[in-house]
């Protein structure tokens, strides 16, 4: 088994055929199902600007929860090895796609912004410098070809 190579393995099925399949671009709804073994399905759709569904996740929220959520899981482990006790996290990111004339779009840039608690407050400045480290470690973060920024706010318990 090599230890450096991680796969991933997933089924998207379209869930959108409302009969006439995709005879027209209003005729079939955006609706799909992300499919993981053991875990309950994911209802996705396409944003609603693009006919989706807002009541599902569309792929633009879900790839900026995967920053969100990679650059926590990477924060929490830097802080551990920095011997940092982080009591509370919580993340309200935001990211902006841009739309080009042919249709195509891309995102611009993503903005997480942590808050981030730790028990000791003498560790305050020591944790907030820890997001540049975590950034670098983020898989995520380090496969996407635009910035991802980080306004962190540190708090002491």
């Amino acid at each position: 088994m090599n230890l450096s190579e991680h796969r991933y393995a997933l089924t998207v099925q379209w869930t959108g055929n409302r009969g006439d399949g995709t005879s027209s671009y209003r005729s079939y709804s955006r609706d799909h199902d992300v499919l993981i073994p053991g875990l309950p399905p994911l209802k996705g759709s396409a944003d609603p600007t693009f006919h989706g569904d807002r009541e599902r996740y569309n792929p633009e929220q879900l790839l900026l929860a995967a920053l969100a959520q990679c650059h926590m899981l990477s924060y929490l482990h830097v802080a551990v090895k920095h011997g940092v006790v982080v009591t509370d996290y919580r993340d309200e990111a935001t990211g902006m796609m841009r739309l080009n004339r042919d249709g195509s779009g891309q995102f611009e840039r993503v903005v997480l912004n942590p808050r981030v608690t730790v028990a000791d407050s003498g560790q305050a400045d020591l944790a907030a410098s820890l997001h540049h480290e975590a950034n670098q470690v983020c898989f995520i973060a380090r496969s996407v070809n635009f910035p991802v920024e980080h306004r962190p706010v540190t708090v002491a318990a």
